[in-house]
């Protein structure tokens, strides 16, 4: 520690450059730390389960348009169709698709009246193939019977009196109670319609992944008699693309009076819909690295021009019997005395920017372990990067003491 009253002395002959550093490393520290934690809030979202099997699930759209269109008749043909190809597992009508972005919601509530406030549930109307074409695991309770199955009309308001619920809305709607205990429970819609509980499914992700509550999703058992019908297939390993384009013309040429289209994969379909999420994984990564490179080139070009012009010092202490090792060791501790300044404000400002974002953008709090973390990367990018200017001062021969010039 003899070297530290030198140390501090020269620095505050050369405040500006020092301070300067230390500020640069206090930002860089600030944005990474917070940057990193959005990084892997944004992959953890990217990574949920849908519940579906996504590698051999796609789904299409059919749009009737002619005059004597039977909306009915062509769900049914359609639905026998598909599920004798060889190659197909199951295949059902739905109203929405896990991740798309497009779908219906509704309120569920475990006691009549406008009063109670519902917990807000994904709909997906399906008949009893639902579950094995969705490939969703019954934890309790059973799956919808052929009996079960109701049509909608398209400005039908009411709905079936049974439903299956996942695993996340029993948990939203009974706390307290068992998942298992919750096949048999009463819940209501449109504040006193009352439903019974009769299957609980382990997972089901909902078609809008901003979602908070991304889980919660209830299963009705309808098919749906309107002009649009949507069609969810699942297919054997490896036949999925091999069945779209057939599936696709064959549904095209059995039914003149309507339109084949949005043909798509669940794997497209969730690219599609986390992209926003990997374009800002993709951006902030390029400021991380930009920001890291540009506060290592600051600090090794403030400590060149130190070194630079402490050279006949630096030749000084060498003829004084300064060893190489002490004046690496001073370098690296007075880069290290910046980068402590610099690490305590950016530990202040990291902290403040996290509550910023919590306050008006709704994020979670910091983790405290991304401090530490932060504190130790920072310190040893300071470290690194004094190295090469600390070894070349560290190189200087006692001889230039001598030296006028």
């Amino acid at each position: 520690m003899r070297d530290l009253g030198p140390i501090l002395r020269a620095m505050l002959r050369n405040k500006t450059g020092a301070l300067l550093i230390a500020i640069q490393i206090a930002v860089t520290m600030t944005i990474i730390v917070n940057a990193v934690f959005i990084i892997q809030q944004r992959i953890e979202l990217m990574a949920r389960a849908s519940g579906v099997d996504e590698a051999n699930t796609f789904y299409l759209s059919s749009v009737g348009f002619a005059d004597d269109f039977n909306a009915k008749t062509t769900v049914l043909e359609d639905l026998a169709a598909l599920r004798s190809l060889p190659g197909v597992v199951d295949a059902i009508q739905t109203n929405a698709v896990p991740m798309s972005g497009s779908g219906w919601s509704m309120g569920l509530q475990t006691e009549p009246g406008e009063e109670f406030d519902g917990t807000g549930v994904a709909v997906y109307m399906i008949d009893d193939h639902g579950l094995n074409t969705l490939d969703l695991e019954l934890v309790a309770g059973r799956n919808f019977t052929p009996q079960d199955i109701l049509w909608r009309e398209p400005a039908a308001r009411n709905w079936p009196d049974i439903v299956i619920v996942t695993q996340a809305v029993a948990e939203a709607l009974f706390p307290d109670t068992p998942v298992a205990d919750v096949v048999g429970k009463t819940v209501y819609i449109n504040d006193d319609e009352s439903i019974n509980i009769v299957g609980i499914v382990d997972k089901l992700q909902a078609p809008w992944v901003g979602w908070g509550a991304v889980e919660r999703a209830m299963l009705s058992p309808e098919r749906t008699l309107f002009n649009s019908a949507q069609y969810l297939i699942r297919t054997q390993p490896g036949q999925r693309d091999i069945l779209m384009p057939q599936i696709e013309e064959m549904l095209a040429s059995s039914n003149k009076g309507r339109i084949i289209n949005n043909l798509n994969t669940i794997e497209d379909t969730r690219e599609r819909s986390y992209r926003r999420h990997s374009a800002m994984i993709t951006i902030l990564i390029t400021v991380m690295v930009t920001l890291t490179l540009v506060t290592a080139a600051g600090i090794v070009g403030l400590s060149s021009f130190t070194v630079n012009k402490r050279r006949k010092q630096i030749g000084t202490r060498r003829a004084l019997g300064a060893t190489r090792g002490d004046i690496l060791r001073y370098f690296m501790l007075e880069n290290l005395l910046i980068s402590s300044v610099g690490i305590t404000l950016g530990l202040i400002l990291t902290i403040g920017l996290n509550m910023v974002l919590v306050n008006r953008f709704e994020m979670e709090r910091l983790d405290w372990f991304y401090l530490p973390l932060g504190m130790a990367a920072l310190w040893l990018l300071g470290q690194l990067a004094v190295l090469g200017p600390a070894s070349r001062a560290a190189a200087i021969p006692p001889a230039v003491a001598t030296r006028t010039v």
